[in-house]
């Protein structure tokens, strides 16, 4: 069984959309206003799908382990 990573990352952001790692945290930190996190949780790939309207399957073609 090949196992998928679940949380993603500013790098990965920067990957995906060709921005500015900074702007991958800054991404992250609105989703976790958005969801009520704090700000040592995790933010996963079907959370930042749901932010960005990217399916998850995008996302997890671009995610490196």
């Amino acid at each position: 069984m090949i196992l998928k990573r679940t949380i993603i990352y500013p790098k990965d952001i920067q990957r995906i959309t060709g921005k500015s790692e900074r702007t991958g945290r800054r991404i992250l930190e609105r989703i976790r206003e958005q969801k009520g996190k704090e700000k040592h949780q995790l933010i996963t790939v079907s959370e930042f799908s749901d932010y960005t309207g990217i399916d998850a399957e995008t996302v997890q073609e671009y995610l490196t382990d």
